[in-house]
């Protein structure tokens, strides 16, 4: 329950919160920018 405690209620604790939460939120957007551009390419490619 310490662990938690000190996550949720430090400095470092938040900060690393915030980082785990941005670096999910990165490979979120990243997974739906490169599948959209990967359905693009593949519909022109079936279109030529």
């Amino acid at each position: 329950m310490k662990m938690l405690q000190d996550l949720f209620t430090t400095d470092y604790g938040l900060m690393s919160v915030g980082v785990i939460a941005f670096t999910l939120g990165m490979a979120v957007f990243f997974r739906v920018f490169i599948k959209r551009k990967m359905d693009e390419s593949a519909k022109e490619a079936g279109l030529k």
